[in-house]
């Protein structure tokens, strides 16, 4: 299991009954968590200054219940970086905060490579992974099909001081974009994806990453310059172990010219709580190559 433990602004109060209190700089929200479960040792819901809960339906979906006066919207940070949070459908707030692991590998990544890098984030969201890059010297393309998740993940650059870096922004379907890339020559030293679980494509099609993700790697595996850095896979799909996303990496690297030259790893990802236990968020998979 890794984690990250140079937060600030984020932390897990407590857990338990399959939610999380969670603190976001000043803010505290108590969100649903299907890892969690245990029983809670407090009731949560009635945990001090907590702002707002994402209750769940029986129909499906959710909704936010606030319980006191809370802003629309506010910025946490972490290190020299400034993502925005905002509660969204789904529980969602915007940010991953235990993707801050890798962000950390990335960073070191870049900055010992000592040379220009070209990265192409996939699935990219918010951007977290994107600012993470910029702010270690490295070049994005930053590719999502929603229109508002690149949005917010200007937003994130700007806050960050890094609106003027060299990223570019693409709203697209992934696999679309990358089929053109490959038609058009272009290349990338470092690839970054995070799929879905599950989606549809704009024209209707269906995405479902036990059947797709294969495939969708050996495309991106077609973009990579003659000397890469990394290859990075994440996955929050529940059941899908980090060695799978291992496997998918070493199955496409034997039919490349680098397998001589690279390390694979992979691994859970969590977040640490204050109740000294580590909540599992899902696994990362990391090909490294040699320089």
């Amino acid at each position: 299991m890794k984690y990250c433990t140079s937060w600030e602004d984020y932390e897990i109060i407590s857990t338990g009954n399959g939610e999380k209190l969670e603190r976001w700089g000043n803010i505290k929200l108590l969100r649903p968590d299907p890892q969690v479960i245990w029983p809670s040792q407090t009731v949560l819901a009635n945990a001090k200054d907590l702002n707002a809960r994402y209750i769940r339906e029986s129909t499906g979906g959710g909704h936010w219940e606030y319980l006191k006066k809370t802003p629309e919207q506010w910025e946490i940070r972490w290190k020299n970086l400034k993502f925005l949070i905002k509660p969204m459908g789904f529980k969602h707030t915007g940010l991953f905060p235990e993707q801050a692991y890798n962000w950390e590998k990335m960073i070191d990544l870049i900055k010992k490579s000592n040379r220009d890098i070209k990265i192409l984030n996939l699935f990219a969201y918010t951007g977290g992974a994107t600012v993470a890059c910029i702010s270690a010297g490295a070049s994005v393309v930053h590719v999502d099909s929603s229109k508002g998740m690149v949005e917010r993940a200007k937003q994130n650059l700007k806050l960050s001081g890094l609106e003027n870096k060299n990223v570019r922004f693409i709203i697209d379907d992934c696999k679309k974009f990358i089929e053109r890339e490959i038609r058009r020559g272009n290349k990338y030293d470092a690839i970054i994806m995070d799929p879905p679980s599950y989606g549809r494509g704009p024209n209707g099609e269906i995405w479902k990453i036990e059947n797709n993700l294969f495939e969708f790697v050996n495309l991106c595996f077609r973009l990579l310059s003659d000397n890469p850095l990394f290859v990075l896979i994440n996955s929050y799909t529940t059941g899908l172990q980090p060695q799978v996303l291992k496997n998918i990496l070493l199955l496409n690297l034997k039919q490349t010219k680098y397998l001589e030259k690279s390390v694979c790893e992979a691994y859970e990802i969590g977040l640490p709580t204050n109740e000294n236990i580590i909540l599992p968020c899902g696994a990362s998979g990391i090909l490294i190559f040699k320089e």
